[in-house]
């Protein structure tokens, strides 16, 4: 039994560094075991081109699009592919019934046609240094976890902040790694002018749609492409008619020659967040609450919008881009608790910390510090079990539910004494709220929170403005709603325009929404505090009980959690096996999107333009043809991604550019929590796919020109 237990342990010890394709791996922190195990497998380019602080690598093509998403620069004159649903937002902002971005695509034909996004940015990484020791330096014996925690920031913000005091033009930020063991500082460098070049249909852009996110086999061109300016000395700065294109220090080539199952494939991008060393107690609660409050109540919200944007094109237009980010979390939540069920991650989970604690058990000095470790993990995870379940679906409820509530808040806390380019962008991003806002819609959605969190929660977890509802209103939530609508001032620009000009006839926090929206987060803040101890606990535990894996293999080689920095992933293109008799094939193709089409007929999800269809049914795909003739439309590989990699750049053995990554499969979902080497795949739009759709459908020819086309001989 304890041999198998060790087996188990060492094959699942969130599998990390088991096999070669797992690992979101720090370009910055790139050793030479990682180094040689990717030459082993087929990288043809040396490490030195992949990252370098001092010479152009293929990092510097590599960009944070937005804080969000991840792209990639593809032409001397700085244009950048993403996915369609990382630059879904901007192609709403310029949409209107009459002209129709989403429905239609849009291309810009010249540089003058290219649209202009002032909220929109791009992030490059300069360099990455390890300051550990300075930041734990700090750290004194007999902190408690918040001194710690306090003291840790404080210092980060310093060294930061050191890098634009020598260059206003870079910015500096210190992450943790390894659950706060380790610190390392990121430099960058953003640029703010970013215009839309080219989008697809969302036909093309989201094929598919709900049904088919998060699922293999898929067929969607998730691309559009996007121009980064600069002023005439390339440097960053604010939107302008007079900046120029910026000229990279590094552009990926685009490659025609495609992959064949077990090609190498990397990816280069910049990942959110995983939890790969979280506890089996935490993994549990994440499911049950977090998880599952966004599955209920967003489920709710959701059905109220899709049924308006299917009725009204104007609806569907401004609630595109909120029901597009909310969904893609929703149906995560949902695959997430699926596959952690289905895969038995938590049983394994549960083996490998088993296997902990007998070394710990075992070697004098660990025993010494961790034989609390688990009991106390276990303990203050059930302390907080009830505050943390309601807080969930009070945030879903509230902070992410209503639009009134969430404007309410941005005004409350709209800062006037910032710079005033950002306090320009915050008054923007307000004003956008409410050119995207239907108050009857929001007054249903709202209606329906309240009765969905009341059915969720014990009667101790209920604001007070149920007691309004019960006393006032004789229980009726909508007619509550509808009198808070009709009493404040901010459900229109009107009441903002009066605040701001500092009406003396207008006082703020006399408006009720403000009233309400102070009263939620003073509930909010309540739940905090209650939670404080044992938060403060499970997070020290966690940090113990990341150190303590490390030191338990320390001939492992581990990679850090994915915390929204650049990381690259490795492994190959190639299918798996989703269930017993099934076999999934590594590409699809377009003969795919026409038997949807026909099978989903009537299916909005699956519409596609009479002209397109026409296009893919010629069968003349030219140059981007594979080698069959067919026209390759999404592959799929083992590199290791999460979210945040959408639009991250997929690369061949010589650094060449294959396509996009955009998803995950349905039957790994839980991989942010553990890596599942059958099962777990990247699916990508292939770029040539993308080319086609640019030269043949958009005919914009002129962008295909600006691309470093690689083919090899045939």
């Amino acid at each position: 039994m304890r041999l198998r237990l060790t087996l188990i342990a060492a094959c699942c010890l969130f599998t990390l560094a088991g096999r070669a394709d797992e690992g979101m791996w720090m370009l910055g922190n790139l050793n030479k075991q990682t180094r040689e195990t990717m030459k082993e497998m087929g990288l043809q380019m040396p490490a030195s081109k992949l990252y370098s602080s001092k010479r152009p690598s293929l990092k510097d093509a590599v960009v944070s699009f937005g804080g969000f998403c991840s792209g990639v620069v593809v032409s001397e004159d700085g244009l950048v592919f993403t996915n369609h649903h990382c630059g879904f937002s901007s192609i709403q902002q310029h949409s209107t019934v009459e002209h129709d971005y989403l429905k239609d695509g849009f291309v810009a034909h010249s540089r003058s046609e290219e649209l202009p996004n002032p909220e929109l940015y791009v992030r490059f990484l300069l360099r990455q240094e390890d300051v550990t020791k300075r930041v734990l330096d700090i750290v004194k014996p007999g902190m408690d976890e918040t001194e710690r925690s306090n003291a840790i920031d404080s210092v980060m913000l310093v060294i930061g902040e050191e890098v634009s005091h020598k260059d206003s033009t870079l910015t500096g930020i210190v992450d943790a790694y390894y659950g706060g063991n380790e610190f390392w500082l990121s430099v960058y460098r953003d640029y703010n002018d970013v215009r839309l070049v080219f989008a697809p249909p969302s036909s093309v852009g989201k094929f598919g749609w709900d049904t088919d996110n998060w699922e293999w086999p898929r067929h969607t061109g998730d691309f559009s492409v996007f121009r980064i300016y600069a002023d005439r000395h390339n440097r960053p700065a604010d939107y302008s008619p007079d900046n120029v294109p910026y000229h990279p220090e590094y552009v990926a080539p685009v490659s025609l020659d495609g992959y064949h199952e077990g090609s190498f494939c990397m990816t280069l991008g910049y990942p959110g967040s995983t939890e790969r060393y979280l506890s089996s107690f935490g993994i549990e609660e994440m499911m049950n609450n977090s998880n599952q409050a966004q599955i209920d109540i967003r489920g709710v919200k959701q059905a109220i919008w899709k049924r308006e944007m299917d009725s009204r094109d104007s609806i569907r237009i401004k609630y595109a881009s909120k029901y597009d980010e909310s969904s893609n979390y929703w149906k995560n939540s949902i695959g997430v608790n699926r596959a952690v069920r289905k895969l038995h991650v938590l049983d394994k989970k549960r083996a490998m910390e088993q296997e902990l604690r007998r070394w710990i058990q075992q070697t004098p000095g660990e025993r010494e510090r961790l034989l609390h470790l688990f009991s106390d993990l276990e303990l203050n995870y059930k302390n907080r079990r009830e505050e943390n379940h309601a807080q969930a679906y009070f945030v879903e409820s509230f902070l992410n539910g209503p639009e009134l509530i969430q404007l309410s808040l941005s005004i409350l806390n709209f800062d006037f004494e910032g710079e005033e380019k950002t306090v320009i962008a915050n008054l923007k991003a307000i004003i956008e709220k409410y050119a995207n806002l239907d108050l009857d819609i929001d007054k249903e959605v709202f209606t329906a929170l309240l009765k969905e969190y009341r059915s969720r929660v014990e009667a101790q977890y209920l604001p007070e403005l149920y007691q309004t509802i019960d006393t006032l209103y004789d229980g009726n939530e909508r007619s509550y709603v509808d009198s808070l609508y009709a009493r404040s001032e901010l459900t229109t620009p009107r009441g903002l325009k009066r605040f701001l000009e500092q009406d003396s006839t207008y006082h703020i926090y006399d408006d009720p929404a403000i009233t309400l929206g102070i009263d939620l987060i003073t509930k909010l803040f309540e739940m905090n505090i209650r939670m404080q101890q044992a938060s403060g606990e499970i997070i020290r535990n966690e940090r113990l009980l990341n150190a303590a894996v490390r030191r338990m293999y320390a001939s492992r080689n581990f990679y850090p959690d994915a915390n929204s920095t650049m990381r690259l992933s490795f492994g190959t293109v190639c299918g798996y096996t989703p269930f017993d008799g099934a076999e999934y094939d590594y590409y699809t193709t377009t003969k795919g999107i026409l038997e949807k089409v026909k099978t989903h007929a009537g299916d909005v999800d699956f519409e596609v333009q009479p002209e397109l269809l026409s296009l893919l049914s010629s069968g003349d795909f030219g140059k981007y043809a594979g080698e069959k003739g067919e026209m390759n439309v999404c592959f799929i590989s083992n590199n290791d991604i999460t979210g945040g990699n959408s639009g991250s750049a997929m690369f061949n053995d010589k650094g060449e550019l294959l396509g996009l990554a955009f998803d995950g499969n349905w039957e790994a979902m839980s991989s942010d929590i553990l890596y599942e080497p059958k099962m777990q795949r990247t699916i990508g739009v292939d770029v040539r796919y993308m080319l086609f759709m640019i030269e043949k459908y958009g005919k914009a020819g002129n962008l295909i020109e600006e691309l470093k086309m690689k083919t090899a001989p045939r």
